[in-house]
């Protein structure tokens, strides 16, 4: 038995819905073999799916973009998802991770002819983190060496893992990734910078994986007056920020406040980051009640 995995739980695994248990792949999968495969995870709040649009539209991009055969139309992974959220019996938070792989083949780099993706669908409770908000979160700067592609949402992670693991050892929630110099993203979230009253982003690219908190926290800020701009940040315009902060579909948007050991502007959660969280949590009510 894995700690914290309850094997009762409902799965869908190509077609059917089995206990977790249960549930088997073939291990010439080639998301086993190659990682060769995408996800996604749709954060839902009291069973109802937040932004689902924008996680769907962006797996449907990534499964397009390695020439993955999509199986289902929109509707049909809506539906889907909403159907897992039903059958697992949740009525609290939770996220739906969806993952297709290219299929069971075997093993040949080149892609196999006429085989059938594998897809897999699981619904997990987490918790808001109402105490990383109000402290904020310490993170350091590494070099992003990861492949040229991470606007692809692959299950191929072993380098953001390696970024994690870089955060574990340091005794830090999170890392900052560079590239030549500029910012890119941490190991699993999205990294914004504000300098002079402007919220600024790294602009969309091969680098970056576009989150989908990426469109929302353009919207926020527009609702709440901050200027907005999407361009290179250099590690020196972070070192001098005025706030940083994190997002990503399960942290939603938390304030970093230690960066490479030293405070963030006061070293607390900044205005900018107050009126944003503000409009988020305004987002997930208006999300709920729909």
């Amino acid at each position: 038995m894995i700690e914290g995995i309850d094997p009762d739980s409902i799965v869908y695994l190509n077609g059917d819905f089995v206990r977790l248990g249960e549930a088997k792949i073939s291990v010439l999968d080639r998301g086993f073999i190659f990682g060769d495969g995408i996800y996604d995870v749709v954060p839902a709040y009291h069973g109802k799916p937040f932004r689902i649009d924008g996680h769907l539209g962006r797996l449907e991009r990534s499964l397009a973009k390695v020439g993955i055969h999509n199986p289902f139309s929109r509707r049909e992974w809506e539906k889907l998802v909403l159907d897992m959220l039903a059958r697992s019996g949740r009525g609290g938070d939770c996220m739906v991770y969806i993952q297709v792989t290219r299929g069971v083949a075997k093993r040949d780099h080149a892609f196999p002819s006429h085989v059938s993706p594998s897809i897999f669908i699981m619904v997990s409770p987490f918790k808001r983190v109402q105490q990383e908000r109000e402290a904020g979160l310490k993170a350091i700067a590494i070099e992003d060496e990861r492949w040229l592609r991470c606007d692809i949402k692959s299950v191929s992670l072993l380098g953001n893992v390696l970024a994690k693991q870089q955060a574990v050892a340091a005794g830090v929630d999170e890392v900052i990734q560079f590239r030549d110099g500029f910012l890119t993203e941490g190991a699993s979230c999205n990294i914004w910078v504000v300098r002079d009253g402007t919220l600024l982003a790294p602009m969309r690219n091969n680098l970056i994986l576009e989150g989908i908190r990426y469109g929302l926290m353009e919207e926020l800020a527009a609702q709440a007056g901050i200027a907005f701009q999407a361009r290179q940040i250099s590690c020196e315009e972070v070192d001098s920020a005025d706030e940083i902060m994190m997002t990503s579909a399960t942290k939603e948007v938390l304030p970093i406040v230690v960066f490479n050991g030293q405070p963030v502007g006061d070293g607390r959660p900044g205005p900018v980051f107050a009126k944003l969280r503000e409009g988020y949590d305004k987002a997930i009510k208006a999300a709920e009640q729909a």
